[in-house]
Order: C-alpha cells, then structure tokens, then sequence
C-alpha cells in the first residue's frame, strides 16, 4: 500500500469516529486491531470500546491540521474537542499503523499536559 492510499485509510478512520459510525469503524479495523492511549495502556477489544466511548462523549471530535506518513506510520496532528471531559480537549498527536486497508493500530499522543 503506497503513502497516499495509507493516508485515505487512516482519514477515513478518523472520519469513523468524529460521525461516531461503530459499523464503520469495525469495518476499518483489522482482526488484531490494538488501540493505545495516552498513557500507553493497550485495548483490544475495541468494538466494544469505542461503543462505550461515543455513549460516553457523544460530540467528541478529531481535527488534523498535518498529516504526513513516516516509516510506513501515518501520523496525524491537531487536536482533539469534547464538551464534558476536559481532559478530551487539546493537542494531540495520532499514529495509525494500516495493513491491507484497515487500521491495525491507532495510537494518541496528547502533546500538553492534561
């Protein structure tokens, strides 16, 4: 899969999550699929996690401003919005690991100090 096709995948991905699509979203993510927050902390079980998520921040929402593939990872910048949890607020930094056109793994980075 060449950079740009990474790109639409993971854009897509994100697309998901700001629609709060979990049909969609598991379309997306591969049988191994791993989500890493940012404290490190490894889910794998994220059909159902991500479902708790959209019941629990209904209007939160990703924004990129940069998005760039670098050694085979497409990273993504910007920031993240959510009106009942503060913490939800702010700069991040995204990695999306895509393997046959779905997202093996999407990782957070919060780049302030929540």
């Amino acid at each position: 899969m060449d950079a740009f096709d990474a790109i639409m995948v993971a854009l897509r991905f994100n697309e998901k999550i700001n629609q709060r699509d979990l049909d969609g979203l598991v379309e997306l993510m591969t049988d191994d699929h791993t989500f890493i927050d940012n404290s490190g902390d490894i889910y794998n079980n994220m059909k159902e996690g991500w479902n708790q998520f959209f019941e629990n921040h209904p209007d939160y929402r990703n924004i990129f401003t940069s998005v760039i593939v670098k050694n085979n990872v497409v990273v993504m910048v910007g920031y993240s919005t959510c009106s009942n949890e503060p913490r939800l607020n702010g700069p991040s930094m995204w990695t999306a690991k895509v393997r046959d056109g779905r997202v093996s793994e999407w990782r957070v980075y919060w780049l302030d100090q929540r």
